[in-house]
């Protein structure tokens, strides 16, 4: 084997080559994590500590949810509510307030949901609703709605009261309908077993077909959002 001299330098055009090689492959490698891992625009989550002060559920839950926030991330909207709809539809499980928080109303946020692994209608709404905001779909296109849901089939005069998420392509569009009794998003035109009551969001509050910014009148919403934002969630 031939002896190699250890003090004799490279050759300038090779180590120039060679560094230029290993400065590639660096800013390669950071533009592969940023692409792994897109951010949520302009949006903050709860921090690790607070999410395990609900639990093993919760963080196994939220770190679920996080991931597909992630990759939802800069997304079309409709790919968006799809995935969403079907991942708290298919993991929380459907039960009423009283035998969940021993309330008969309860807001609770996505933290606390995840914690039991249930809620009521609400629930649902609540958790899609944040997921929309965190991927930065603009509130406007966002109405929480209460309904009575017709019960019994298409002759029954039956209803229930019930909550479902609007979402509007455009100001004047006709909503489509998120709901956790079915997966399928359909335009409301579609879901004649929903009589609209009246709905909401952050900015107004809707009472048949009148719109008033004293959406602050919703004690309980109110309280949600102030919750939210004591968990750590901006958006």
């Amino acid at each position: 084997m031939a002896s190699v001299d250890v003090l004799t330098p490279p050759a300038p055009a090779r180590s120039f080559k060679f560094s230029r090689v290993i400065a590639w492959l660096r800013c390669l490698s950071l533009a592969c994590c940023l692409l792994a891992q897109p951010l949520l625009s302009a949006s903050t989550l709860p921090s690790e500590q607070t999410v395990a002060r609900y639990g093993p559920k919760a963080q196994r839950l939220f770190h679920q949810w996080q991931s597909l926030l992630q990759s939802l991330a800069n997304h079309p909207d409709a790919e968006a509510l799809k995935n969403i709809n079907v991942f708290f539809n298919r993991r929380i499980q459907y039960a009423e307030n009283e035998s969940v928080w021993n309330q008969a109303d309860y807001w609770a946020t996505p933290l606390e949901t995840f914690g039991k692994g249930a809620g009521d209608c609400k629930s649902f709404v609540i958790n899609k609703y944040v997921s929309f905001r965190l991927l930065g779909i603009a509130p406007q296109k966002l109405r929480l709605v209460y309904v009575k849901a017709q019960i019994g089939g298409g002759a029954s005069h039956l209803t229930q009261a019930h909550m479902v998420l609007a979402y509007y392509p455009t100001p004047t569009a006709e909503p489509l309908i998120l709901d956790n009794l079915i997966d399928s998003i359909e335009p409301a035109s579609r879901r004649p077993d929903l009589i609209p009551v009246f709905s909401f969001n952050m900015e107004n509050i809707v009472v048949g077909g009148v719109s008033s910014n004293e959406v602050d009148r919703l004690g309980r919403w109110k309280q949600l959002l102030t919750k939210l934002k004591a968990e750590g969630f901006e958006f």
